[in-house]
């Protein structure tokens, strides 16, 4: 099997994983954003879009819905009233927990799945070719 086909499989699988653990019929966006902002702390939206490589139509959208659900809090900048500093709450991190529970079982077809060495060889693998992904968005603005 080649790369290209090898890394199409893959992201099938995991929307596939991603769909049997999707708690409260969230969108998989609303989900990126809550991790995001755990991972990163406060952001504005414009980061926010960048990060994710989504347009910041969508992406208010989203923070609406998040905010209205209560697992987002926005504050507006203290020197730009215009900008508005996004945060994930603790029901927003009570979701993530429970999110993270459910990829547990992702988790355990993993670790039977590889070897030991397998398994660190994929992880720096994976993590390479993320932040290869994420740092190419960045760069072009997408």
């Amino acid at each position: 099997m080649d790369l290209k086909t090898s890394l199409m499989d893959l992201q099938c699988e995991m929307v596939a994983e991603r769909t049997l653990v999707n708690p409260q019929n969230i969108s998989w966006l609303q989900y990126d954003i809550l991790y995001q902002l755990k991972k990163e702390g406060e952001l504005l939206p414009s980061k926010l879009s960048i990060i994710l490589g989504t347009s910041r139509t969508k992406l208010s959208k989203a923070l609406k819905d998040l905010k209205s659900l209560g697992y987002i809090q926005q504050l507006p900048n203290q020197l730009d009233g215009r900008e508005l500093y996004t945060s994930i709450t603790n029901d927003g991190k009570c979701l993530l927990a429970d999110i993270s529970t459910r990829h547990t079982a992702l988790y355990q077809t993993a670790l039977t799945s590889f070897t030991k060495e397998e398994q660190q060889e994929f992880a720096r693998l994976s993590s390479k070719l993320s932040s290869g992904l994420k740092k190419e968005r960045i760069a072009n603005g997408e």
